[in-house]
């Protein structure tokens, strides 16, 4: 399945899902534009391993996704340094858990802004390029919570709700340009987003951490194993070969069951 002749910009691809998704693709040969936050040594350490590893382009963006400008930029010089942007993963996102009546509104503006409005900005600005080569690979890292709901999560159950539909809604304007634009929604996967959320959720629900991790985490996983990033991964990698080219406007759960019932 090899990508040599393409190129990637994945989004929060410093950690977690995202740097899970990255290697994956650079492992196939693409050239990568990582992005996110972090120590700056660590992830200059994470960005020239990738590249000796596997021989590709590995390039770092420190744009901010709550920021539309930072964004364009970031795809702009992507396109210039790479010399396209041919895959496009859309995996930035932040949580917050707290009752509606006490969700903090810079705390919903971040979310909303992170997790639904840069997928928008990032494809407004790589698509005139994906249609002027006839070929492009969209995948937004959706979630479980993009089909149901949890309690305490409002903002990041209407950004992933809200994924989902973008997702359609573009691979309608896209199905005859040769540009294909798909959603994996993953279940719990142990990432350091999840880790984070632990300490809210006990406070939330005043449980303590391990009855938090079986009786809310898991209990929503029929096979009570976590998700691994290697596993989205590999799903992220397969939307963006050719053998993948008629999925397209697709949410695809990867939850152990979860969405199931």
């Amino acid at each position: 399945m090899s990508l040599t002749s393409r190129n990637a910009l994945v989004t929060g691809s410093t950690s977690g899902i995202g740097l899970a998704v990255a290697r994956a693709l650079a492992k196939e040969g693409a050239g990568v534009m990582l992005n996110g936050f972090g120590d700056p040594a660590a992830i200059e350490a994470t960005r020239a391993g990738l590249a000796a590893e596997f021989g590709t382009a590995v390039l770092y963006s420190p744009a901010d996704m709550a920021k539309p400008a930072e964004i364009a930029a970031m795809v702009a010089e992507a396109e210039e340094k790479l010399g396209s942007v041919d895959i496009l993963v859309n995996n930035a996102g932040i949580q917050r858990v707290s009752p509606i009546e006490d969700f903090p509104v810079d705390a919903w503006d971040a979310i909303i802004a992170i997790n639904l409005s840069s997928a928008f900005h990032t494809m407004r600005a790589a698509i005139p390029g994906m249609k002027a080569r006839r070929w492009g690979r969209i995948v937004n890292t959706a979630s479980a919570h993009s089909l149901v709901a949890s309690p305490f999560k409002s903002a990041y159950v209407a950004a992933k709700h809200g994924i989902a539909g973008l997702t359609k809604t573009a691979a309608l304007e896209l199905a005859t340009h040769g540009v294909t634009v798909n959603c994996i929604s993953p279940g719990y996967v142990w990432t350091p987003l999840v880790e984070r959320q632990i300490p809210d959720t006990m406070k939330a629900r005043n449980m303590t951490e391990e009855q938090v991790i079986r009786d809310v985490v898991l209990a929503a996983q029929p096979t009570k194993q976590f998700v691994t990033v290697e596993q989205v991964a590999s799903l992220a990698v397969y939307l963006a070969s050719d053998a993948a080219s008629q999925i397209t406007g697709a949410n695809l759960s990867m939850d152990g069951g979860w969405t199931a019932a």
